[in-house]
């Protein structure tokens, strides 16, 4: 059985799927195909997999090749060290892990200079292994006394002897195995405070003194303890009862003859000095690895909802990035985002200042015939919003808060300079909070999705791994949605399948030079756009206002002919087979089976024609936070008041209540009933009632509660 066919059984065992599911997934992902466009357009092959099954095949095709990397170079070291033994190869062919690997490797690696190195200079290897082995009858120490190799007594010879023994001990692979299951099992993270540093630790002040299970910690407290000891505020210990530890390397390791003593002195020793300090390490990278990937999960979701939250849509929007001391900017969009008008108002100052700001707004509303006002919901975003309530403006303009965490960072970056070179950052800066009503996901992504502010210790994992997965999440939500390639911007293109950032610069090129796409096939005409990357992006990609109205919706162009025999056969336009339901129902889906067309996609293709180019997000729905509740002062114990989920991490979810600082409701305190998983009771953007337990107006902490509404 050859390496492939390994991984396939073992991922296929793994997720639960068949083996020739995995092989299909595998041999699309080897042909470039992405997650997006197998788990949609190639349901056939895959056994209709979905995405989250796809990349988890990826991801594990990944960890495996990075096995077999590590393989070869151990085996390439052993060969060239004539060390390569058949028993070796054979031991290290049958290792399925980095961990198991290693331990093979472990006698044979070279190391800087050790104890037991030094030991067997001296010449006590031989009298090591006679202790070791109880084969010690005739065995004299002062043979091996020599005072020119440095061994000068009985007991230096014994020590050299034990040191040798101990890493004996530590080079065991079964062992190694044996108590790395015991440390995984039985080991208690224990934390104390740093006295000298107590103080400026008192962040970790939960910790000073604790004690749990490694195996049953949760990742939110691991990551809290490993940075406070990072930060020289705790100390940290992971292990196991090192009696315990002990007893099984004793039973293993029984003494035998003359010199059986100094077997559980070079045992102590190992476990103390080399054994449990290398296990521990392990253990801790793999506690480590454990938190990040739940921290790393809790952001993918919230960013997931995110980027996935209602869209206003094409309406006329002025926007607000509020402030007390320099006003609040104000910009005009068209539909498409556009800048049509900007100004500074100052809507908090009183008098004259707020008349004008007042006049300027009303007549900006008629100019530009405005359909809804976004504000920034930071500093001043409350009065800003009171102000235009005030107004009595047409009550078909929409008013709402607009949650404008990272548009500073957007504002400042080279996207923006690009976008608007003759603007500074406060303009970016409004123009980006009003189109994120227009479309959250189409501006969001501008944006490293680190600095959108959803995630739980996202400084502390690790960074590779943070990317990696947010970036599947962006571009999950991008394909799930779809892309107007005539209004899209280059970051928002860079997202689709089967492109990237040079195509995305290409199209957006083309454009420029030709005008607005009229069909999904001028796509070929675009530089270095082959028809591999057409086959990957054509069918997230919509044209409005085609000739065609399938290039406006989901259906791939390699389908085309497909839905052209139903409407043959029907005697009918594509049209009439999108706006006529009775036409749709008349169609036989069997009758359009083949070799690589299955019922799978078929039924996707008549849910798009119902549909073609729907959005899977929820309709756009208004908000408006408690009007008596401004700031922290106005919080009463008991008061029910409005909000929206901000952030959702493992020990609760951060509520903005509309008082400039969010509200934590416990895991405890989300439902009137035990929740493992705050992530399912709550969603970031969910609009939820609250009720205030606890207003600690020194610290500015807010407790709130979903109990009992």
């Amino acid at each position: 059985m050859d390496n492939n066919q390994r991984h396939h059984n073992r991922i296929s065992a793994a997720l639960q799927v068949s083996v020739n599911q995995v092989a299909s997934t595998a041999r699309l992902l080897e042909e470039g195909a992405t997650v997006p466009f197998i788990s949609r357009y190639r349901k056939e092959v895959t056994g209709s997999l979905n995405e989250v099954q796809v990349a988890a095949i990826r991801d594990q095709l990944a960890s495996l090749a990075e096995v077999d990397k590590r393989r070869q170079t151990i085996i390439a070291s052993l060969s060239a060290r004539d060390l390569l033994t058949d028993q070796l190869q054979a031991g290290l062919d049958r290792a399925q892990d980095l961990a198991t690997l290693e331990d093979i490797y472990l006698p044979h690696k070279q190391k800087r200079k050790t104890r037991a190195m030094v030991a067997r200079e001296k010449g006590l290897e031989a009298m090591a292994h006679s202790i070791f082995t109880g084969q010690d009858t005739g065995l004299t120490l002062p043979a091996f006394i020599d005072a020119e190799k440095g061994v000068t007594s009985e007991n230096e010879a014994l020590a050299g002897a034990r040191d040798i023994i101990a890493e004996w001990i530590n080079e065991d692979a079964a062992i190694r195995a044996r108590l790395r299951r015991l440390f995984g099992e039985k080991s208690i993270i224990h934390s104390a405070v740093v006295k000298k540093n107590e103080e400026a630790g008192s962040k970790f002040r939960d910790y000073f003194d604790w004690q749990e299970e490694a195996r049953k910690a949760p990742g939110h407290r691991l990551l809290a303890m490993f940075r406070g000891e990072t930060e020289k505020a705790l100390r940290l210990s992971v292990r196991p009862d090192d009696d315990l530890a002990l007893t099984i390397l004793n039973h293993h390791y029984l003494p035998k003859g003359k010199f059986r003593a100094q077997i559980p002195l070079a045992v102590a020793d190992s476990y103390k000095r080399l054994l449990g300090p290398s296990l521990e390490k392990e253990l801790r990278t793999s506690l480590k690895e454990r938190a990040d990937r739940e921290a790393i999960q809790v952001f993918a979701d919230n960013l997931r909802e995110l980027l996935l939250a209602p869209a206003l849509g094409q309406k006329r929007v002025i926007a607000l990035d509020p402030g007390f001391r320099t006003g609040a900017k104000l910009v005009c969009l068209d539909g498409q985002g556009r800048l049509l008008d900007f100004t500074t108002v100052y809507p908090t100052h009183g008098g004259g200042r707020q008349q004008d700001a007042a006049k300027k707004v009303k007549e900006l509303c008629r100019r530009h015939q405005i359909q809804a006002i976004a504000i920034g919901n930071g500093t001043a975003g409350r009065e800003t919003e009171q102000f235009i309530h005030d107004l009595d403006l047409d009550s078909k303009i929409l008013v709402t808060l607009v949650n404008e965490s990272g548009a500073s960072i957007y504002s400042a970056s080279e996207v923006a300079r690009r976008e608007f070179p003759d603007h500074d950052i406060t303009v970016r800066g409004a123009v980006s909070i009003g189109r994120r009503l227009q479309d959250p996901l189409a501006e969001l992504v501008k944006l490293d999705p680190k600095s959108i502010g959803v995630g739980q210790y996202q400084h502390d994992v690790n960074q590779t791994e943070l990317k990696k997965g947010l970036e599947d999440v962006v571009v999950s939500c991008v394909n799930s949605v779809g892309v107007e390639v005539n209004s899209a911007s280059q970051q928002l293109l860079t997202y689709v399948s089967g492109l990237g950032p040079v195509l995305a610069a290409n199209i957006i090129h083309y454009r420029d030079e030709h005008g607005p796409f009229r069909s999904r096939k001028e796509l070929l005409k675009v530089p270095r756009l082959g028809a591999k990357a057409f086959e990957q992006c054509a069918g997230f990609l919509r044209i409005y206002g085609a000739a065609n109205p399938l290039d406006d919706s989901a259906v791939h162009p390699e389908r085309y002919q497909t839905v052209m025999k139903m409407v043959a056969d029907l005697n009918c336009s594509v049209r009439d087979l999108i706006d006529r339901q009775e036409l749709r129902e008349k169609i036989d889906l069997d009758t359009y089976v083949s070799a690589t067309l299955g019922l799978p996609t078929l039924h996707d293709i008549l849910g798009e024609l119902a549909k073609p180019g729907r959005d899977p997000r929820q309709e756009f729905t208004t908000f408006t936070f408690s009007k008596n509740v401004n700031t922290i002062d106005d919080l009463i114990t008991e008061m029910r008041l409005p909000g929206i989920v901000t952030n959702v991490t493992r020990f609760g979810a951060f509520v903005d209540i509309g008082v400039h600082q969010d509200g934590l409701v416990h895991i405890s305190q989300l439902a009137d009933r035990f929740v493992k998983d705050p992530a399912e009771v709550v969603k970031v953007g969910q609009q939820v009632m609250v009720r205030v337990l606890e207003v600690d107006q020194q610290r500015k902490r807010i407790a709130l509660s979903l109990r009992g509404l």
